[in-house]
């Protein structure tokens, strides 16, 4: 079976940017991770809603959460992949074995935050968020084509190389300056999209942020708008943001209405 043009460049462009800088295990761990992050949250909205064959773990009474497991195969995975290095099959295998540990693990991140069983909370949401910005920074790493490792690198590749990397980089500080003003959610969007981060990095920081502590101590027409700002905007988004945790985790638990 012959190979056209398109796919065999194609082919050239994976081994270039991913076997050769040895990358290729730690986009299996990723793929690994996501995948294993959405299998887990299906069968857990399945065992929630009583459907198909699928039941908690619990042997002699005590119930057995999927981050053991997860702890289990994260260990074996880190400690496997260090041992086969970059290349192989087997750093394949090991990084597929980490990425389901730290799938597993990770969606139970609530639960280990709080030390109590919170999965379906709104504690438990949590767990959603860590997971996407895992994936989201994983994934940018991913993205910095590193040319160390990779073979014949002509020096325009090398300069566009460069570029993006500086690129990235630059991107990476509006991050930090985004989480530093308490703006979680827009700093993880902002690891994908750029402008996302700078205008998280340029607006008023969310009041009692690292950032209105050190810089609104002395400015009380700063606390204000910067207080007035948040309510506004979390009035309007609140509620897109739990329908979109909703869809990706399951919705958590309503507490029951205690009538007098």
């Amino acid at each position: 079976m012959r190979t056209t043009g398109a796919e065999a460049e194609g082919m050239d462009w994976f081994n270039r940017n991913f076997v050769e800088p040895g990358k290729l295990p730690m986009l299996l761990a990723l793929g690994s991770f996501v995948l294993t992050f959405l299998v887990t949250r299906t069968i857990t909205r399945l065992i929630r809603a009583g459907r198909g064959p699928f039941r908690n773990i619990k042997p002699g009474g005590l119930h057995i959460h999927h981050v053991v497991p997860g702890v289990i195969l994260t260990i074996l995975g880190g400690f496997g992949a260090v041992g086969a290095g970059r290349h192989g099959i087997g750093a394949s295998i090991f990084a597929v074995v980490f990425g389901m540990g730290a799938g597993l693990v990770l969606d139970e991140f609530a639960l280990i935050l709080h030390l109590d069983d919170v999965y379906w909370t709104e504690q438990g949401r949590k767990s959603v968020e860590v997971v996407v910005l895992t994936a989201a920074l994983v994934l940018l790493t991913l993205a910095g084509f590193s040319p160390l490792g990779v073979n014949d690198v002509s020096p325009q590749e090398q300069h566009d190389r460069a570029s993006f990397i500086l690129t990235l980089w630059i991107n990476f500080c509006f991050v930090l300056v985004a989480l530093f003003k308490g703006k979680f959610r827009m700093a993880i969007m902002g690891t994908l999209v750029p402008f996302v981060a700078l205008i998280g990095a340029i607006r008023l920081a969310r009041p009692g942020s690292p950032w209105a502590r050190r810089f609104y101590r002395n400015r009380p027409r700063a606390r204000a708008r910067s207080a007035m700002r948040v309510y506004r905007h979390d009035r309007r988004w609140t509620r897109l943001r739990r329908r979109l945790h909703d869809f990706i985790g399951g919705a958590p638990d309503r507490l029951p209405v205690r009538r007098p």
